[in-house]
């Protein structure tokens, strides 16, 4: 991915953006190539690194969250499982408004 499109996709300043994609290029998570259709521009991809502990926080964000809804009832649970799709369009309409 482009760092122009990830920066536009994020909402993000893409000065900031740059200075933590070279942190963790620096850490070995990330690779920075240039664009072979527009040198002037960077891209974007994860490390087999980056990868593992992408996957390793997903699946302690998932095991929190579950623990989270455990005391929940069904109802509760179910409750939330159907406001999502409002949730994730609200938070979209937010990001056009911000950004």
């Amino acid at each position: 991915m482009r760092l122009s499109e990830l920066a536009a996709e994020e909402g993000l300043n893409p000065t900031m953006l740059s200075r933590v994609i070279g942190d963790l290029v620096d850490a070995g998570l990330l690779e920075r190539t240039s664009d072979p259709h527009d040198r002037r521009a960077a891209l974007v991809s994860t490390t087999a690194a980056g990868r593992r502990l992408t996957e390793r926080i997903r699946r302690e964000r998932t095991a929190a969250l579950n623990e989270a809804l455990a005391p929940l009832s069904e109802a509760d649970r179910d409750a939330l499982e159907h406001a999502l799709p409002a949730l994730e369009a609200l938070g979209e309409q937010l990001k056009r408004r911000c950004g």
